[in-house]
């Protein structure tokens, strides 16, 4: 069970880095088809950049759900956790590497691709852990809408804070026409 689980999550980490790096164009690449903003970046605020490890690992988590869910302990709890995992690391290593230096392409590169191997690595060991409580996995699925409702209204409507400003033309959200 751990090996396969173990498996599962590795080859979650070159799915969400693989998909997330296309993720960062697809809107672009769409024409900017209102839609894909959802799942997107749309522009190049840190915010954005939390949806590429975001949506990738949860599409994935569905996935995992048909293969692994009945041979692991805790699949929802440790899919959630990992789905925090990711835009909070992110979100920590950015902020910190760029207080001390400036910001490098290379270096966010490789938080992106830390952030997510946290996640997934976080995620294997809790599926091999031990049974959690099931009071936990309904606070795991409340706390994993919530995000899912998060991700979607701030895309449509961020507030305007430095995570949701877009450094290079100073706006917030979707580009205008």
């Amino acid at each position: 069970m751990k090996r396969v689980a173990l498996k599962w999550e590795l080859v979650g980490i070159i799915f969400i880095v693989v998909v997330g790096g296309m993720l960062h164009f697809a809107f672009d690449w769409s024409g900017q088809w209102q839609p894909l903003a959802l799942i997107a970046a749309v522009n190049e605020s840190v915010w954005e950049h939390l949806k590429l490890g975001f949506w990738p690992a949860l599409f994935y988590s569905f996935v995992e759900y048909w293969y692994i869910n009945k041979s692991t302990n805790n699949f929802l709890i440790a899919k959630t956790t990992a789905i925090y995992l990711i835009p909070i690391t992110i979100t920590v290593l950015f902020y910190s590497y760029t207080a001390i230096i400036e910001d490098m392409l290379v270096a966010d590169i490789l938080v992106f691709v830390l952030a997510v191997a946290v996640g997934q690595l976080t995620s294997y060991r809790i599926l091999s852990s031990r049974q959690l409580p099931k009071g936990s996995h309904r606070f795991a699925m409340v706390a994993l809408v919530c995000l899912i409702l998060i991700f979607a209204l701030f895309t449509f409507y961020p507030p305007h804070l430095p995570i949701f400003k877009d450094p290079i033309t100073g706006a917030y959200g979707i580009p205008g026409p």
